[in-house]
């Protein structure tokens, strides 16, 4: 999702055309390079009958279908001259003649775009050619993401998923909240009676999980309530009822991707020291953006204990770092370099100081 944001931040700052295309029974168009068999279908075959049917195409429910589905399709788009980027292999980039071509591959569903409309017209046709593909015409919904455009950018939303999640609560007729977490929460203390119903725990946080492809300020609270999946309390049901509520007041916010974006790397990072009271380890809580869009977001717990609030915090610019250069790495694939170096901002002199000052000591 972090590759779409970018795509779409790139298009947006370039003004390019962006349209959808799908396919129609995509796993029946690649071929199987195993031998694989079936029982005949009921009506075909007698109780003695020992006949069994020899697969020539892969079908929907075969575990190997989806690679042998991108593997056809990745093969046609590579002879089209399409380009396969190596930090995600579902992104496929084309420079001919100076004009810019792309297609991000989701399974089935595709995202087009570029700059001249006659190659994309012609890469259109192509792919009609090869396989069965129904024209979307411009990119309006993808994957549950409300795309809509105007002078100001393209602005990203999941409004109705998040109206379906509100309803499906209960919660249309429910005070909205102001936040999505209450502060100096003690949800990490196993206190508490059981929820008598953790499966419809996991499913709503599953749901929260995927609205936070467009919501960056219910990335944590998120993150808190997945570590509880296994046994969840009352207290944890009742936290993400808050969130939400939290959603009800405001369904349609989303992101907006500036259409007068530099395409400049900038990032912010934090930790939280021994956030967690039962393993103590910390939280690492990054923002990466280009120009002034947001294009990719996490919090996530860190993977040892750090020994001091500085450790912390440079474990957690270690982890932005990684992100960062993995973003440089992907716009080289549209020819965009960096004019000037990118920016990363921590809030820890100890910190910038062991950053800085590459220098053996105690506490490196």
């Amino acid at each position: 999702m972090t590759t779409v944001r970018i795509v779409l931040e790139i298009a947006s700052a370039k003004n390019w055309e962006l349209f959808q295309m799908d396919v129609h029974n995509a796993f029946l168009h690649s071929d199987l390079e195993e031998e694989v068999y079936m029982k005949l279908p009921p009506g075909f075959s007698t109780v003695d009958d020992k006949r069994v049917c020899r697969l020539k195409k892969s079908i929907y429910g075969l575990r190997q279908a989806p690679h042998c589905w991108f593997a056809k399709l990745s093969k046609a788009l590579l002879e089209f001259g399409f380009t396969q980027n190596h930090k995600d292999y579902s992104l496929f980039t084309l420079v001919r003649g100076g004009k810019t071509l792309f297609v991000l591959v989701y399974v089935d569903d595709l995202i087009v775009g570029g700059d001249n409309s006659v190659l994309i017209s012609s890469f259109k046709a192509y792919l009609n050619r090869c396989f069965h593909m129904k024209d979307l015409g411009v990119l309006r919904y993808f994957l549950g993401i409300e795309v809509t455009r105007g002078k100001d950018g393209i602005y990203l939303s999941q409004k109705k998923y998040a109206l379906d999640i509100v309803t499906e609560c209960g919660l249309l007729g429910s005070k909205p909240a102001g936040t999505p977490m209450e502060q100096n929460h003690t949800l990490a203390h196993g206190d508490g009676p059981f929820f008598t119903e953790p499966t419809r725990y996991r499913w709503l946080v599953g749901r929260l999980v995927y609205l936070a492809v467009t919501k960056p300020e219910i990335s944590y609270a998120v993150h808190i309530l997945a570590q509880f999946l296994q046994q969840p309390r009352q207290k944890h049901w009742d936290a993400a009822l808050r969130l939400v509520r939290y959603l009800k007041g405001s369904p349609g916010r989303g992101i907006l991707l500036s259409a007068a974006s530099d395409l400049q790397i900038t990032a912010y990072c934090d930790s939280d020291y021994n956030a967690c009271p039962i393993t103590r380890r910390s939280i690492t809580g990054y923002l990466v953006m280009l120009g002034d869009s947001i294009v990719a977001w996490k919090t996530k717990k860190q993977k040892t204990v750090s020994r001091s609030s500085a450790e912390a915090e440079y474990r957690s610019m270690a982890m932005t770092l990684s992100e960062l250069k993995w973003t440089k790495e992907l716009l080289a694939a549209f020819h965009i370099r960096q004019k000037e170096s990118m920016y990363l901002f921590c809030d820890s002199k100890a910190t910038i100081h062991i950053a800085a000052n590459p220098v053996f000591h105690e506490r490196t």
